[in-house]
């Protein structure tokens, strides 16, 4: 996945840590300057996730005398493509926030670049924290296929793709919150009729293709998302599952549910425009539900599953990995662990997140506990189906790409979906599958 909101644009490293010591976060070499945690994440400050690690640092500097954290937030876009020429450099920081998935962390594995944790996990007990399906995005095998083999990252959140919708639209125009796709449809329906248009979106990063793959799944049983995932089985991408998605997902652009200058919109833009009253929805990501919570101050608002489907894009949430080549190896997985401890797994629960070992009787944030029993709901069902632009390296920038071709009709779903099967196929060539 994924995608990552309201952060300010990359500020270029220009800086080596001089003071920091020897490989394997020995003490640095001059005693009288302070060790430095240089840690890069593209959390928003308002973000549940935000929130949490904020005070992850107060915490980690607290109980580690002479060591300072020099916190950097990063664009996901710009981490999303520059990540191995970083990682392979003087540059890298001692711990990053990165994307899951098989393109991404798994991609990373293989080349080297993020160190191999397995042995923290198991000392520290973070593997029993993560149950199930928790802890497939942590893990990869020598391909760099997650699931199995090492861990190279920990998640200590979830997340998953859902609809946030405007109580206030809803009423003003008597549209009845949707139980079927049937009824989502017809809710979609009059809104336009009522010359609304329904779906806040955008097609220039994420967003769009989450929605294609949504549709998709809504088709598809978990034998098809494991071949599409994890290679388990051959996917066909002119088959039933894909040619819904992008077929269904073509005429809700004819129908109006969504604006085709949309193609040319960010993230950023969707969900500013959602929470200012302006949408009556957007389907997105409980990344955004800490600001929703916080900015949509306007009107009365509410989510549910995307309905007709069992399955929704979602995982565990992004990783904590740490680069090879940081000197302050010790420190990195310290300041992991104080992230999964109770007391920021509570906050990051009661700001909006979806921790993976708070206490629930701490989770005290009415909005928070409906997010959380939405996940539980859907974990309980096994709907975490992963995201769209994992299988691949690049294959974000080809689902974006053609997205925005549905959207402005410059290519039929069909050709659509010709062209990103491309990438896919070569990537298991290279596989060997």
């Amino acid at each position: 996945m994924i995608r990552k909101t309201g952060v300010a644009a990359l500020v270029a490293v220009t800086l080596a840590l001089s003071a920091c010591g020897g490989g394997g976060g020995e003490p640095a070499a001059d005693p009288g300057q302070p060790r430095v945690l240089k840690l890069w994440h593209y959390e928003a400050a308002e973000s549940a996730m935000g929130k949490a690690w904020a005070e992850a640092i107060k915490k980690f500097e607290a109980t580690h005398p002479g060591v300072k954290v020099r916190f950097e937030e990063k664009s996901f876009e710009q981490i999303q493509k520059t990540a191995s020429m970083v990682l392979n450099s003087d540059e890298a920081p001692d711990l990053m926030e990165y994307n899951k998935g098989n393109a991404t962390a798994g991609l990373l594995s293989k080349q080297g670049l993020i160190a191999d944790m397995s042995e923290e996990v198991t000392k520290r007990g973070w593997d029993k924290l993560l149950p199930g399906g928790l802890a497939t995005t942590a893990r990869y095998d020598d391909r760099g296929v997650m699931g199995s083999g090492n861990w190279y990252g920990l998640p200590n959140y979830g997340e998953f793709v859902m609809v946030y919708y405007n109580k206030d639209l809803f009423e003003k125009h008597k549209v009845e919150v949707p139980a079927t796709y049937e009824e989502f449809t017809a809710a979609l329906d009059a809104f336009v009729k009522a010359g609304v248009t329904p779906v806040s979106l955008a097609g220039a990063e994420y967003p769009a293709q989450q929605i294609v793959y949504q549709l998709a799944l809504s088709k598809a049983d978990r034998a098809w998302v494991d071949a599409y995932q994890s290679y388990q089985g051959k996917v066909d991408f002119q088959g039933p599952e894909l040619t819904y998605g992008a077929t269904t997902f073509a005429d809700w652009v004819k129908k109006g549910y969504v604006d085709e200058k949309a193609s040319g919109l960010k993230a950023e833009d969707m969900g500013v425009a959602f929470m200012k009253g302006d949408f009556p929805v957007m389907i997105s990501g409980s990344w955004w539900y800490g600001r929703v919570a916080e900015e949509a101050k306007g009107f009365e608002w509410g989510h549910f599953l995307f309905p007709g489907s069992t399955m929704a894009p979602g995982s565990s949430g992004n990783l904590w990995v740490v680069p090879e080549k940081s000197e302050n190896k010790d420190l990195a997985y310290d300041f992991i662990d104080i992230t999964m401890s109770k007391e920021i797994q509570n906050l990051l629960g009661n700001s909006g997140g979806v921790p993976v070992a708070a206490d629930p009787a701490a989770i005290t944030d009415p909005k928070s506990k409906e997010l959380i029993e939405t996940f539980n709901k859907l974990t309980a069902a096994d709907g975490l189906a992963f995201y769209p632009d994992w299988p691949a390296p690049g294959y974000y920038d080809v689902l974006v790409a053609g997205t925005q071709q549905l959207i402005n009709g410059a290519k039929s779903p069909a050709e659509v979906l010709t062209e990103i099967a491309g990438p896919y196929e070569d990537n298991l060539a290279d596989l060997g599958n």
